[in-house]
Parts: structure tokens; C-alpha cells; sequence
């Protein structure tokens, strides 16, 4: 990867509902392009939202933000993404609203003409409906581009078979520790398990987040590479936690940094998120630090 790597992001843009009352703009793929515009990197967000209030505020903050809104389709028949978030046990529970807007993301005849090396990120909440699915496996297809990941696994909202296809095409894949074992590979030996399963998809690096046990690649050398955040104190909430990971990871893929720096790094950006409400931040200071 380069500085000029292009990153395309798909997938969900919804607002996370907590009991509190409080509404704050979420989704692992808005989180994640979000993070990247403020890294400076060049990023265009692939999604789509309601004809609504929610779907305004979302597109509103984008462009607030700096971020190329083109790419953001509005649907006339599905409203905006929603979920409802409870916190159990200092952990995040979603309920997620069905039918919504990102569930008919259409293909972008302006990615047609894209040219040169690109990263393509995606989860998997956003191919539980047929016409997303069919058009990230006509973007997954282009030659010059290269899938980031994210296994982000939301009951009911995903399969087996599903995310075995979506491994297969991928060059990165990051799963946290319940997912590792959810796609059956759960044995005494968590690194053997990692192994088994890089192996399997042929991947350049797969990636375990295991909250504040820390992180661990295994590398298309077979090698292992770990990293153990500090303790944090203060932590206000652990929702988006893993996104800011991945976004700082994939931000290091497109800088070309080595394993270690990226792992460093992404573990640092992911311990910061806690320290905020939600997934993301409106302060330029809050990226100062990560920004090449």
C-alpha cells in the first residue's frame, strides 16, 4: 500500500440509540471513515441513508466534517439505520432495526472509474440483505482492490457460510475473540486456531481483539505479533472501541507501516475511544497524535 491508496468504506450509517435518552451517529463503516477523514487519508464513504430528519443529521455531519458526501445515496422507502444500545455488564447490547436504508446500498457508477491501488473495507451487518450483498461482490471483484475485514457479528444478522465467502475474498480479516470461536475455531490453543484460520483464507494478517487483553496478528509468515494495552481508568463507555482499532490498522496498511507500529498504535487509538461518549469525536485534537 501507498500515501496515494484510495480507501472505499461500505456499509452502515445509522444512529446508536442509548437509554439515556442520547442519539449518537454510529456504525462500524461510518465510525471507521470517519476516524480515516480526520487521519487525513483519502477516503470515500459508500453507503446510504433515509429521506428523514436522521438521514439529514448523518449527511449534515459528514459534510461538517470535510468528508465527500457523493458516495451517500437517500432512499425514499427505508428510513435510516437505527439501533438501540444497552450497556450489561460494561459491554455493549444492540438491537438492531430491520429493513433500513443501508440494506439497499446500489452500486456508485463514479467507483467505476476509479484507477490505481485501493483498500476496500466492510463488515458483515451490511450484507444481510440481497441488493447490498450483490453490489459489494460486484465492487469485492475489481483486481485493483484489496478487502480489509471486519467480522462484526450481529445476532441474527449473519451466517457462516456468509462470512466464510466474505474470507475468501479478503487479504486482512479482524475478528475479536467471541467471534474466532463463534466461526467454530475454539480450541485450547487460540494462536494454533489463528493459524488454522489464516491459513484456510490464505490471509496477509489476520487480527484478535481481545479487549484489554490486547490484540494479536498472525502474519503471512506464520509470525505472531502481539500487543497489551495500558490500563485505562477512565472509561466513559467501550462502544466503537474496536472500530477505532481497525480504522488506525487500516490507516497504518495505507501507510505502509510495519506490523508492530500498526498493532502499537491501533491498541493506543482504541484505548483513547473509551475515554469519549460513542464512537467517534468532533475534535480535531482527539486524531492530533495518530496523524502521519
Amino acid at each position: 500500500m501507498t500515501a496515494q491508496t484510495k480507501l472505499l468504506i461500505f456499509g452502515e450509517a445509522l444512529f446508536d440509540c442509548f437509554s439515556s435518552n442520547v442519539q449518537v451517529l454510529g456504525g462500524a463503516p461510518f465510525n471507521i471513515a470517519w476516524h480515516l477523514q480526520a487521519l487525513k487519508d483519502d477516503v470515500c464513504f459508500l453507503s446510504r441513508v433515509g429521506n428523514d430528519e436522521l438521514g439529514d443529521t448523518i449527511i449534515e455531519a459528514m459534510s461538517d466534517w470535510g468528508m465527500n458526501i457523493s458516495s451517500v445515496q437517500v432512499d425514499d422507502d427505508h428510513p435510516t439505520g437505527r439501533v438501540d444500545v444497552k450497556i450489561i455488564d460494561n459491554e455493549p447490547s444492540y438491537s438492531i432495526a430491520p429493513n433500513v436504508a443501508y440494506d439497499f446500498i446500489e452500486a456508485d457508477d463514479e467507483l467505476s472509474e476509479w484507477s490505481g491501488e485501493a483498500l476496500l473495507y466492510h463488515g458483515t451487518l451490511a450484507l444481510r440483505n440481497d441488493v447490498s450483498r450483490q453490489t459489494l461482490a460486484e465492487l469485492s471483484s475489481r483486481a485493483n482492490l484489496s478487502v480489509f475485514l471486519d467480522v462484526n457479528f450481529r445476532d441474527p444478522w449473519w451466517s457462516i457460510d456468509e462470512t466464510h465467502h466474505c474470507l475468501h475474498n479478503a487479504r486482512w480479516a479482524k475478528v475479536n475473540h467471541h467471534e474466532l470461536i463463534a466461526l467454530g475455531y475454539d480450541s485450547a490453543d487460540m494462536k494454533q486456531d489463528m493459524l488454522r484460520l489464516r491459513t484456510r483464507f490464505s490471509l496477509d494478517h489476520l487480527i484478535v481483539t481481545r479487549g484489554e487483553a490486547g490484540a494479536i496478528v498472525c502474519d503471512q509468515n506464520e509470525q505472531f505479533h502481539e500487543c497489551i494495552p495500558d490500563k485505562v481508568s477512565d472509561i466513559i463507555d467501550t462502544v466503537g472501541a474496536g472500530d477505532a482499532f481497525t480504522a488506525l490498522y487500516i490507516h497504518g496498511l495505507a501507510s505502509s507501516w510495519p506490523i508492530p507500529k500498526i498493532l502499537s498504535l491501533a491498541q493506543q487509538f482504541a484505548s483513547q475511544a473509551l475515554s469519549i461518549r460513542g464512537a467517534t469525536s468532533k475534535d480535531p485534537e482527539f486524531y492530533k497524535a495518530f496523524i502521519n
